[in-house]
């Protein structure tokens, strides 16, 4: 009889678990344990059944420095800058004398302009009207009329002229302030760009750059200019830059020939003063302080000296009988600043000059042999 173990069955040998295996089985548990205590324990546990560890407590800052960012629609507001400041932009044609070998030939000129008050007084460039060498001088509006130009003031180095027409209740352009513009904010220029075939036409970019310099010529340098991608092309000189609400920020003045999308204005502010004094007594009187002068760093690389100043406005000759000469100034005293205006270069120190009248006061700091001190000056009709 054969003989059953029932209370027994077959069982296959047991496979030995590999290193691998108990690897992995350490690694799941791993992750599920760190699962439990960064998520699990901060968001169930801590505060409701066990306290909270420190490193959970959460300083939430009092105050979170910002920038709200609102979008606009960019074409409704270059559309409703447009509609504000078009008819305040005019365009002005020139007659010039180029002068040959043998005979002189009329050259006509086309550039535009901003009316600046209702009775006809219209800010342009100076190279517009030739530097104060245009025969006749011709203002056209927007309604079709053209009325006949009388200069009555410009700077060839600001490259900034004031012209006058017989007229009465024209728009004025609302003149906003330079020294609040930044770089990003939306630019619309206004102007005649090739001739008077593209009257009035608007381009909008945004402002690129500040304080910015550019050679004009061999001698000159125009400084402080505001940069902005706005198109500028010949004919757009004298005509307004334009912030987003339709104020004057600038006087279009350049465009680089070595690229695209470089375009130059002079900040409104600068001449605010100027157009003030000649719509009050019909002309502007410039004040001078008396002196020949050169820019330190100029000064220096040119006569192989160092004059122990970093900055301002070397003083070479004093004219006589001058603000500079009643003041007290030497040769080679450095001019570093009229007032609070800080002094860079001469033009620069020409610039400054144009907030000061006739008869007006100020002091003058000035660098003599690396003493700073304190000069009244009185100035005078250039």
């Amino acid at each position: 009889m054969d003989n059953y173990n029932y209370g027994s069955y077959y069982q296959p040998p047991r496979k030995r678990r590999s290193l691998v295996s108990y690897i992995i089985v350490a690694i799941i548990a791993g992750l599920l344990g760190g699962l439990g205590s960064a998520y699990i324990a901060p968001k169930y546990l801590y505060g409701k059944l066990i306290p909270v560890p420190e490193i959970y407590q959460v300083n939430t800052p009092s105050a979170v420095n910002t920038i709200t960012i609102k979008p606009i629609d960019e074409s409704n507001v270059v559309a409703a800058v447009a509609k504000k400041s078009v008819s305040t932009v005019v365009g002005i044609t020139t007659i010039q004398l180029q002068r040959d070998f043998l005979w002189t030939t009329p050259v006509e000129g086309v550039g535009s302009g901003v009316i600046v008050h209702s009775d006809g007084y219209i800010l342009t460039n100076s190279h517009v009207i030739g530097d104060g060498n245009a025969q006749e001088i011709n203002v056209l509006f927007e309604n079709g009329d053209s009325l006949e130009g009388r200069l009555l003031w410009y700077d060839a180095t600001l490259d900034l002229a004031v012209v006058k027409v017989n007229a009465s209740n024209l728009p004025v352009a609302e003149l906003g302030d330079s020294d609040l513009v930044e770089v990003g904010q939306m630019a619309i220029a206004i102007g005649n760009p090739l001739g008077l075939d593209f009257q009035r036409t608007v381009t909008a970019g945004v402002i690129s750059g500040l304080h910015r310099s550019i050679q004009i010529n061999r001698y000159s340098v125009m400084e402080d200019l505001i940069q902005t991608d706005a198109s500028i092309n010949p004919g757009n000189s004298g005509g307004p830059l334009l912030n987003a609400t339709g104020q004057v920020i600038g006087i279009n003045t350049a465009k680089t020939q070595s690229g695209e999308g470089l375009g130059f204005s002079i900040p409104i502010n600068l001449v605010k003063p100027v157009i003030e004094e000649i719509v009050e007594s019909g002309n502007f009187r410039n004040v001078y302080i008396g002196f020949t002068g050169s820019e330190v760093a100029v000064y220096e690389r040119q006569m192989n000296v160092d004059i122990k100043a970093p900055t301002g406005v070397v003083v070479i000759e004093i004219i006589e009988n001058s603000p500079a000469h009643v003041a007290g100034l030497k040769p080679m005293d450095v001019i570093i600043a009229v007032d609070n205006y800080e002094v860079t270069s001469m033009s620069n120190l020409r610039k400054i000059l144009y907030n000061y009248r006739i008869g007006s006061k100020a002091t003058l700091t000035i660098n003599r042999d690396g003493n700073i001190s304190k000069v009244p000056v009185t100035f005078k009709e250039f």
